[in-house]
């Protein structure tokens, strides 16, 4: 399983505004250079999390965009999810597969996809964004001169 740009650079500007919760309003222009991504896409992925409620933004000339919940609240689950839909390695361990095949109860292969399914969600659901932000401060302090 691999997870579409979507998720990734999503992923990347949740963290972005994270690192500056409580700052104010960031501008998606100063994302997109800090994180290196198009602003065209950024604007599409924002709104998407907006619509979501985890971005949240204000209007005008000292307008932008910042996190709709604490950076601990947010996980990088609800981000993926929001941004690429449910994770699932096959279609029939997704949860919006409403049409198993006729296999499906004694599948066998079903069963292993199922417990990859349930441990990816165990991880990314267990990861927040202040996870994330203490994360960089150790890489930070133990390489100071890369920093994400």
């Amino acid at each position: 399983m691999k997870l579409s740009t979507r998720g990734e650079y999503g992923l990347r500007a949740m963290f972005d505004l994270a690192l500056r919760y409580g700052a104010g309003p960031i501008s998606l222009k100063s994302i997109s250079e800090r994180q290196d991504i198009s602003s065209n896409y950024l604007e599409q992925l924002i709104s998407v999390l907006r619509k979501s409620g985890l971005v949240k933004s204000v209007r005008g000339s000292q307008g932008g965009y910042f996190l709709g919940k604490k950076p601990a609240d947010i996980t990088v689950g609800d981000i993926i999810r929001v941004l690429e839909g449910p994770i699932a390695p096959v279609d029939c361990v997704s949860e919006d597969q409403t049409d198993l095949c006729h296999r499906a109860e004694s599948c066998i292969a079903r069963s292993v996809w199922k417990k990859v399914k349930d441990s990816i969600n165990e991880v990314i659901d267990s990861i927040t964004l202040e996870d994330m932000i203490q994360e960089s401060e150790n890489v930070k302090n133990n390489n100071p001169t890369h920093f994400i």
